[in-house]
């Protein structure tokens, strides 16, 4: 329940993201639906495997290569789809920031609700 609940509002905020930042645009609530899949999908396989990779870059940035890793994964999931547009990499690089920033409430949000007691 909780994972379908996260999905749904994911691609809610990245109806949101596109409605406040001309740079990232989304067609419909479907789009949106399986946008949200393939970045998290794209988060859980590839992510992990270019931060093991960037290692050295990021100690030296002191992390912030990771918000590099994060724009590309946004981007890449727009270039594998049709519903969803980012016109290039620093509107990738800050509409991935704005999804982070809404993904972190929406995590904290869902953490309340279904809490283990």
């Amino acid at each position: 329940m909780k994972l379908l609940l996260k999905w749904l509002l994911s691609a809610a905020a990245l109806l949101f993201v596109a409605y406040i930042y001309s740079g990232v645009e989304v067609k419909s609530f479907p789009s949106a639906l399986l946008a949200a899949f393939v970045i998290g999908l794209f988060n859980a396989i590839l992510r992990p495997v270019l931060v093991v990779l960037t290692l050295p870059v990021t100690i030296v940035t002191v992390g912030l290569f990771l918000f590099v890793i994060n724009a590309l994964m946004f981007w890449a999931a727009a270039s594998a789809l049709d519903g969803f547009h980012v016109t290039g990499f620093g509107a990738a690089l800050l509409g991935s920031l704005i999804y982070s920033a809404l993904g972190v409430l929406i995590e904290s949000a869902l953490g309340g609700l279904f809490t283990k007691e």
